[in-house]
């Protein structure tokens, strides 16, 4: 399997990770058989978190491979934001890990300025990290996060971590632009090691699955983890990656074209359809932020609306959205008839629908679609 050099750290990563929150699904014999099939194969980036069942995937990876702890880069992640309560949690972690230390520690779903400010603060969690550091518990210090990249920009630009992990997908590329276009290229910048995770949008792009980490790995990534626990779903990622080729510019244009999950509604924000001083795409920005583009307010599948319903607010940004939309200097008027834009989308969207469907959810007024 492919190796990729992980920022300044110098750590050598497979470039398909084992993600242990998966491991709490499953029992601890065919959790110790998936880990060390990945390790068979190639594979030597495994993370999880101590929240991961309160400890319970942590205790799983300590009993399959700690005896193969020279074999594998190992990451876990704490959620407590002071140096007190994150060093309980530190020691807690390497004895279900079974290990005297780990080589990634994260500052875990660092979500919101008032996050990274205890992270960062006198007393917080970064200096529990750091005193683990100087006692040789912890080599390399992370932050992780996904869907704020105003964040964890501040975040890399505030603090010299050592790596940052973030959920890239081809979905929310249309969400969330900024995390490729900007905290990306920063990150490679300063030397900052990333991390890939979210590749099939926690399942939400299952029908697009190998085309769905293609393209993640196509990015500048180190590694991307992935969620393994089933031998089928190991064996299908393994194989995907020992096969691995990058995306070229012609195959990724195919997939926004042709991806289900993308389909008729969710806008690639190209532009084309700014004419007259009016740009749809700044509204279609703000229904990103709101819903993730994911209800286009049609009769679906039953399934795949519960999917969608469970995902569509995984950010907890609707509010923010919904602020945004009201101080906006253009708005969508529900009266006016856009249909002439229609025929400027080279995706086949439905403009002036779209627009009013955005309207209706960023609207804090009752206006009803």
């Amino acid at each position: 399997m492919e190796k990729r050099t992980l920022g300044k750290t110098g750590l050598s990563l497979s470039i398909v990770g084992f993600g242990g929150f998966h491991l709490i699904e499953i029992g601890s014999k065919e959790a110790e058989y998936l880990l060390n099939a990945y390790l068979d194969r190639g594979g030597n980036y495994i993370e999880t978190a101590a929240s991961y069942g309160d400890g319970n995937s942590e205790q799983k990876i300590g009993r399959a491979v700690s005896r193969r702890r020279d074999d594998f880069v190992l990451a876990t992640k704490c959620e407590v934001r002071d140096a007190k309560g994150a060093t309980a949690i530190i020691e807690r972690s390497l004895k279900n890990l079974k290990t005297d230390h780990v080589d990634v520690l994260f500052m875990h779903a660092v979500q919101t300025k008032e996050a990274l400010d205890a992270v960062l603060a006198p007393g917080g969690e970064m200096e529990a990290a750091e005193k683990a550091r100087k006692e040789g518990k912890v080599r390399f210090i992370a932050i992780s996060g996904h869907g704020h990249q105003p964040v964890l920009q501040d975040a890399v630009n505030r603090h010299p971590f050592d790596i940052l992990m973030t959920g890239f997908n081809f979905l929310d590329r249309f969400n969330f632009p900024e995390v490729e276009s900007k905290l990306l290229p920063s990150c490679l910048e300063k030397g900052v090691g990333v991390l890939g995770m979210k590749s099939v949008g926690d399942g939400y792009l299952y029908r697009s699955w190998e085309p769905a980490i293609r393209y993640v790995l196509s990015l500048p990534v180190a590694s991307l983890v992935l969620g393994m626990n089933s031998r089928e779903m190991l064996e299908k990622d393994l194989k995907l990656a020992e096969k691995f080729k990058p995306m070229n510019d012609a195959e990724r244009e195919k997939l926004f074209k042709k991806a289900p999950e993308l389909g008729d509604y969710v806008c690639r924000m190209c532009g084309k359809c700014h004419v007259n001083g009016f740009d749809p795409q700044g509204v279609f920005r703000l229904e990103a932020m709101y819903d993730r583009q994911m209800d286009d307010r049609r009769v679906d599948d039953t399934a795949l609306f519960a999917l969608r319903e469970r995902l569509r607010f995984w950010f907890n940004q609707k509010e923010e959205a919904q602020a945004a939309y009201a101080a906006a200097a253009v708005k969508v008027d529900p009266e006016k008839d856009y249909s002439s834009l229609n025929k400027l989308c080279p995706y086949g969207i439905d403009i002036d629908r779209k627009l009013k469907v955005a309207h209706d959810k960023l609207s804090a007024n009752g206006y009803i679609y």
